[in-house]
């Protein structure tokens, strides 16, 4: 009897370490979406910690896009020379445009269209944590 609460256990543990090591789907901005004059770095305080492997899905009509920014000092200036554009503006209709986390590093996330930016409120940045195994 008691090798079957110890087996029971041992499920039971296995089934929540699976569960806490499961990838989130996190739509940016939730029910607002990737909007001008929506707070993201309130958003994405709320929202975190972000994990490895978590999905950021940006659901966005014209003329908004996603960049990638390359660090901290082109965030904070909202500068997008040296950035990578992840979607153009047709790219977040429908489901949306999906950015895994995958990589254990500063992610800066920002849309460069018109004053989306630099009226500081289109704009976050995420840290992916590792996710317990």
């Amino acid at each position: 009897m008691a090798e079957w609460k110890c087996a029971g256990l041992v499920l039971l543990v296995l089934a929540t370490t699976m569960a806490i090591a499961e990838a989130r789907t996190i739509i940016v901005g939730g029910s607002e979406n990737w909007r001008y004059g929506y707070n993201y770095t309130d958003w994405a305080l709320k929202n975190s910690p972000f994990f490895i492997n978590d999905k950021l899905v940006f659901q966005y009509g014209p003329p908004h896009n996603v960049y990638l920014l390359p660090n901290l000092y082109s965030y904070l200036k909202c500068d997008f020379r040296g950035a990578a554009l992840l979607a153009g503006p047709s790219n977040g209709a429908g489901n949306g445009f999906e950015v895994v986390l995958n990589q254990y590093r500063l992610y800066y996330f920002a849309s460069s269209s018109d004053k989306d930016c630099s009226d500081g409120l289109m704009k976050f940045f995420a840290f992916p944590l590792p996710r317990w195994q």
